[in-house]
Order: structure tokens, then sequence, then C-alpha cells
């Protein structure tokens, strides 16, 4: 059996029995995160541009874009959502299963898979089960697609997101068309070809466009194939296919025999993001945070900042003076300065007025960020972060840590997550709406339908949410504790 079969193989003939039952909720909360990212995406300006570009195209009213009360072509509906998603870069972060693998270089996995499954699941009426089994079995794909292929095709410039979030995206919609083993591999065929997206656009509107796009091309190819559109069918490990023309090659054995064994979800995890920032930021933002609460830190007390961090971070966070919000968002001196003026990193605080503000720009200039040569040695699979903060008075402040709040390791539980729902709902929902949305999700796998929950995120009149669910016995998740009990 080749890659390609194998890949397409598990996902035909993964029914949602065979998803555990920990899988079910991990995935709930990974979906109410990035339903919560995307709405608050919604508002940025990019993100209007786009919706704005959306409505003068027409077409079809088939399926919501969030946050507002627009309908779009499912395609265009894809491309919308999967934008607002990135836009604020808040959404979740995959792990890596070896110390080779870089932490926060392969893909944000849920955006891409999640705004595809939005738009043809409204579509085709799908039951919240349906709705979860597409969304675990792209992001599963996603997932062990990136974790296999050569560190190369991200290093060399490609954004992971953008080129294999679309192919996690086609693998959850040729599901919910109940595509057979043949025209999902044409699927996968075509929107292999479509993958693109370049890092030399972090920082602009064009990063969360990737997003968007690998999502709009995960739902055309399918659609496609499904009309009996022709491609490779032995796309992934064809010597001209994906692996090969995008990165040189891939380790075979951290796919093959590995898709849902276990998923990738439990193990090595997906780490939600606290702040709506690179995530190769975060450890440190954790880290100043508490240094400055700890030590009741201020600005003019504080001589330099040095961040220590492996070389994959610098390669990353590429602005040291950054000038608009898309910019502090990869940069550790705005992080850092943020951090000690405002005692707090959300998305209040990445804003281009205090990006711009001169306490911030004056703050920034004390901070320098270095390739620590211990942090070097211990490998990329996390994002170890030293401070080290020198005081005008003469004494010197240090601190560590390897990962953030978010991270399995240091888990967020559901009554967090709704806090983060809430908060970035609160932009474009009333309170009314956002709550049906953390009920629904918490309760997706009895939901007959998701049209309610598509009510509730599109901020349209939700009074007649209330439908038939199915009674299932719901088993706790050893991570997501107190999702409520129907």
């Amino acid at each position: 059996m080749g890659l390609t079969e194998e890949v397409v193989s598990f996902v035909v003939k993964t029914r949602y029995r065979d998803i555990p039952a920990e899988v079910i909720r991990l995935a709930q909360g990974f979906i109410l995160d990035g339903l919560g990212v995307t709405l608050a995406g919604s508002t940025e300006k990019g993100s209007r541009i786009l919706q704005g570009f959306i409505r003068q195209i027409g077409g079809r009213e088939e399926a919501t874009i969030v946050g507002t009360g627009l309908m779009a072509p499912c395609p265009l509906a894809a491309l919308a959502n999967g934008a607002s998603g990135h836009a604020m870069d808040y959404d979740d972060t995959q792990l890596s299963t070896s110390k080779e693998a870089v932490y926060g270089l392969l893909t944000h996995p849920t955006v891409p898979v999640l705004s595809a499954v939005l738009a043809v699941g409204e579509r085709e009426r799908i039951s919240g089960q349906e709705f979860l089994l597409a969304y675990i079995l792209g992001v599963e794909v996603e997932c062990r697609i990136a974790d296999a292929i050569n560190p190369r095709h991200y290093q060399s410039g490609f954004h992971s997101t953008a080129t294999i979030g679309g192919l996690g995206a086609v693998m959850a919609i040729g599901k919910i068309l109940g595509l057979k083993e043949e025209p999902l591999a044409r699927a996968l065929g075509i929107v292999a070809s479509m993958a693109s997206g370049l890092r030399e656009n972090f920082g602009t509107m064009t990063k969360p466009l990737h997003a968007g796009l690998a999502a709009e091309n995960g739902v055309a190819a399918a659609l496609l194939a499904e009309k009996g559109f022709s491609s490779a069918r032995n796309i992934l490990e064809a010597k001209r296919g994906f692996f090969n023309a995008m990165a040189g090659g891939y380790d075979e054995k951290k796919i093959s025999g590995r898709l849902g064994r276990p998923y990738f979800m439990q193990e090595p995890g997906i780490s939600i993001k606290p702040y709506p920032s690179g995530s190769l930021s975060h450890p440190a933002q954790d880290l100043i945070l508490d240094m400055v609460k700890t030590h009741d830190l201020q600005a003019e007390d504080i001589e330099s900042i040095e961040v220590g961090t492996n070389s994959n971070v610098p390669n990353a966070l590429i602005y040291p003076m950054p000038k608009t919000a898309l910019e502090g968002k990869f940069s550790i001196p705005f992080c850092m300065a943020i951090g000690v003026l405002e005692r707090k990193a959300g998305s209040a605080q990445f804003t281009d007025r205090k990006v711009r503000d001169s306490k911030v720009v004056e703050l920034m200039k004390r901070v320098k960020l270095y390739v620590d040569q211990e942090l070097e040695a211990l490998g990329y699979d996390q994002v170890r972060s030293r401070i080290r903060i020198k005081l005008k008075d003469g004494k010197t402040i240090e601190g560590k840590a390897d990962v953030a709040k978010g991270h399995p390791l240091k888990p967020m539980n559901w009554a967090e997550i709704g806090e983060k729902f809430r908060d970035c709902a609160s932009l474009v929902l009333s309170h009314k709406n956002a709550e049906d949305a953390i009920e629904l999700v918490a309760n997706l796998d009895r939901q007959r339908s998701m049209l309610p929950l598509m009510r509730a995120l599109s901020g349209r009149n939700s009074a007649a949410l209330k439908l038939k669910q199915i009674k299932v016995k719901k088993p706790k998740s050893k991570r997501w504790s107190g999702i409520p009990k129907k």
C-alpha cells in the first residue's frame, strides 16, 4: 500500500464510534478555541477587506461567514473564515514528535480544517457527530503529514499552515461528502498542486490569508474530485509529488502506521495559544509577565532585557523594531516591552497604537534577542527561553521557561478555554449568542444539526437554538475538565 492510499483508506474507513472518547473531548476544546479566534479575527482590517471582496463577487448563499450576517458560496466562506481564524495569530499550534522537529514551525492545525468543515457542513446540514469526525480526521492527517515532512520545507520559506492545511481540509470535506478511496486520492492530488504560502509574508495580511486559501483549496478540491476531476493518485510519496517537491523528502515512519495510533491530539498534542502572537514568543511572554509581577518591575527600573532562545526563534520572530501590530506579533522586543508596561498580552495589547507608543518604542530598544548555546543544544521540540533583566541599580534578575500556558504540559481547562472564547466573541456577538455557542460546542456530539451553532456564530437571532439532541453517554477527557453535562 502506498502512502497516499494508506492515508485515504484511514479516512474512508474510520467511523465516529472508532474515535476514542478522550479525542472527542479534546476536539471540542480545540473547536471552541478555533471558533473564538475566528470571531475575533473577523474584525481585523484584512478580514474586513476580504469580506468586502467576497460580497462583491456574490454567488449562492450556502455558508456563513462567522461574525457577520454574510452568506457566501462554500469555498468563499471557507476562505473568509480561515483568514479570520489566523488573523490575530491566536490559533492553536501543533507540537512535534521528536527533538529534531521544530516546535511551532509545523502547522496551526485547527483553522484550515475547521473553516472548511463549517462551510460544507452547513450546506450539507451535517450532525454534530459528523462535524466532529470530519474535523478530527482532517486534523490527524494534517498533523501527521506536517510531522513527517523534511524540516527544510519550513526553513526554506514555506508556511506549513498554508501548504499542509489544505491537505487536512480536503480529507475532512471528502469525509463529509462520502468520497471513497479513489476519488479521495484524486482530491488529495488536486489540493497538493494548489499548495503554496511563503513565510516572507509573515507580519502582513497575507499570512492569515494562507490559512483561508488552505481551507478554500480543500473545499474546492473535494468538490472537483466528487465531479470526476482527475489527478495523480500517489501524490504524497511520488518522486515528483508533494513530499519530494516541497521538501526533498520525508520521514515515512512518522506517518505510515501512525494515523490514529494514537491520535495526534493525544500524543504529542496540540497547544492552545494564551497570547495573540507567534507561538515561538509564548514561553518568554509567560516568563516576562511572571517576572514583572513577582518583582514588581517598572520600565524605568530596567537597563536591559536579554532573551535567549534556540536559533529557530530569530528565524521566525523577525521584527526587532515593529511598526504595526501584525509585525509586533513576530517581535520579541515588542512582546517583552508590552509585558513590562501593561503586565498583559491580550488582543487589546496587540494594536498599531500600542506598537507605536513612545514608551513601548523606547523600551524595545533595550531588548536583545540572542541564540543561547545551552538551549540550542537541547533541541527544538520546545521553545525553551531564558530572560535576564539588568536593573539600573546593578541587580540582575533571571528566569527560564520551557513551555507556555496552553501547552499539553501546562494545559488550559474547559473553563479557561471558555473565557478565552468569551473574550474573543465579545467583539462581535451578544452575551447570549456567545453562551449559546459554548453550550452547543460542549454538547456537539449530541446535536442533530450544526445549524443552531452557525446561527449563534453569525450573530443572528438565536431564539430557535433548541433542537432535539441525541442522548449519548459523555465520558470525560483526561485533559479538558468541567465541560457541562446534559
